[in-house]
């Protein structure tokens, strides 16, 4: 049994590492030059096998797009690539956002939201012991969204009462613009 020194083991094993990803850190690299700044937000380059780049799309929508631009792109990684690629396939599978990437920031206040009623807190309705009856639970819950509609527009569909940023942002309530998608 020979024994190897330790630089002598770092030295194969970053010679192998840097086989393994060289390609694809280079594919990573110049991604988003070659596809577009908005098609690298929704795509993830994630391996390259038997010179086949496999790549995560966000959506189906996505996938097929991209799958028709694909000698376009291939011929583009190539140039930048030492062992050109055979082929890209893009699929939905393996898709999920890196922690690294920025989120979308969830910006506004609940005041901005489409169903925002406002200062609804000033009825003097008591609250009934829910334990001892359900059915005085329901009426003082019925009571209050009574209390809460009074005054707002009806929805010119189902007539019921709705906030006026849904009448605003849809024309008509959530759940009629929901049955519409």
């Amino acid at each position: 049994m020979s024994f190897k020194s330790i630089n002598d083991i770092l030295g194969v094993l970053e010679q192998q590492a840097r086989w393994q990803e060289q390609p694809l850190q280079k594919v990573l690299t110049c991604w988003a030059e070659v596809v577009g700044a908005v098609a690298a937000t929704h795509t993830q380059p994630l391996v390259i096998q038997r010179d086949v780049l496999r790549v995560a799309t966000s959506g189906a929508a996505w996938a097929q797009n991209l799958t028709f631009k694909r000698q376009t792109i291939l011929l583009k990684l190539n140039q930048n690539l030492s062992v050109p690629l055979a082929d890209i396939r893009f699929s939905t599978a393996g898709w999920q956002r890196l922690e690294n990437k920025p989120q979308p920031q969830i910006t506004g206040s609940p005041q901005e939201h489409p169903s925002y009623l406002g200062n609804v807190n000033s009825t003097n309705l008591n609250p009934p012991n829910t334990a001892a009856n359900t059915q005085a639970a329901f009426g003082y819950w019925a009571e209050k969204m009574q209390v809460r509609s009074q005054g707002l527009p009806l929805c010119p569909q189902c007539q019921s009462p709705t906030p006026l940023g849904e009448l605003q942002r849809w024309q008509v309530c959530a759940i009629c613009a929901a049955k519409k998608f």
